[in-house]
């Protein structure tokens, strides 16, 4: 699965922030997820005409309208669009990204937008202020990595989400200047940020992984009738306890037969579920595990246990 990225696309997240790599899932793949999204959100189309309530000179905003169509997984659709997330190539990424041997998948939603819906321009700002207490690390190993993957060709009438590259965010402020909410402050500091912003519009099947610590908006979907479909997972390693978002048992209403009864054993251990041959799994926590999902498939776990017995 390393194939999809090489050495340039790692060197380039880790200098940069961010960095789009193009053509990261297979037509295939991002058939079965397109079709998942049109069966989830019930339309592929939106209005005639972008929607637009900034005021003038006003780079972006947030609202809630931006967010209507964005729901984290599972959903109750195909294995398609609830894996991707955890899809072994991004797995692979994340690892390589992090410098860990095992990393925990703590965001993921899919995200539907409309032309005319909202107006999905954005000001720019960091992660860090709602996937940490604290504050990002200078070690990017010791913070995480949100991988932005499009499932439907993204123009820059698309919403393409456009970023500032560590570097030339440098020249204007750190992170934590994102958190000054001096109205004039903050005016100086998005129209500096202006001046270096880069886009991520790419073909279906690309993505976009970048830091907690990267200055980045979201654009308005200004092309007539347009949508965009796309997958936010997010991964730190494992053992991160300083970043988190989404507490997934707390989530438990929500169709995880849909993930549990087709993910690999590497899959699920993203979701922080032990891999098979760890101590957690006895005859009793299988007979358990088994009882909540009846179409999981415990085979490995149940074979590891009888090697360790």
């Amino acid at each position: 699965m390393t194939n999809r990225f090489g050495p340039e696309h790692l060197d380039a997240w880790r200098r940069d922030g961010g960095v789009v790599i193009e053509n990261f899932f297979t037509a295939g793949e991002v058939a079965a997820v397109r079709a998942d999204f049109e069966q989830v959100f019930g339309r592929t189309q939106g209005a005639a005409e972008a929607l637009v309530k900034k005021k003038d000179g006003e780079v972006g905003r947030f609202n809630a309208a931006q967010f209507t169509t964005f729901e984290a997984v599972p959903l109750d659709c195909s294995p398609a669009l609830n894996l991707i997330g955890v899809h072994p190539a991004l797995i692979a990424f994340a690892k390589r990204a992090l410098n860990a041997e095992q990393v925990h998948l703590y965001q993921c939603q899919a995200w539907a937008k409309f032309t005319g819906d909202a107006d999905y321009d954005q000001p720019f700002h960091c992660d860090y202020s709602n996937h940490t207490l604290t504050a990002p690390s200078e070690d990017a190993h010791l913070n995480s990595v949100t991988i932005l993957c499009y499932f439907s060709d993204v123009s820059e009438a698309h919403g393409p989400a456009h970023y500032v590259t560590r570097p030339d965010s440098a020249e204007v402020a750190g992170p934590e200047a994102s958190l000054d909410f001096d109205p004039e402050a903050q005016k100086r500091l998005q129209l500096e940020l202006r001046r270096y912003e880069r886009s991520s519009a790419a073909p279906a099947g690309s993505i976009f992984p970048y830091g907690i610590d990267v200055y980045h908006r979201g654009t308005n979907m200004t092309a007539p009738g347009g949508h965009r479909y796309a997958v936010m997972a997010c991964f730190k390693a494992a053992a991160n306890d300083a970043i988190g978002y989404h507490a997934w048992p707390f989530h438990h209403q929500k169709p995880w037969r849909r993930i549990f009864d087709h993910a690999t054993p590497e899959q699920l251990a993203c979701f922080g579920v032990k891999p098979p041959g760890h101590p957690f799994w006895t005859e009793v926590t299988l007979r358990r595990a088994q009882a909540r999902y009846p179409g999981w498939d415990l085979t490995p776990y149940r074979q590891a246990l009888m090697t360790v017995g």
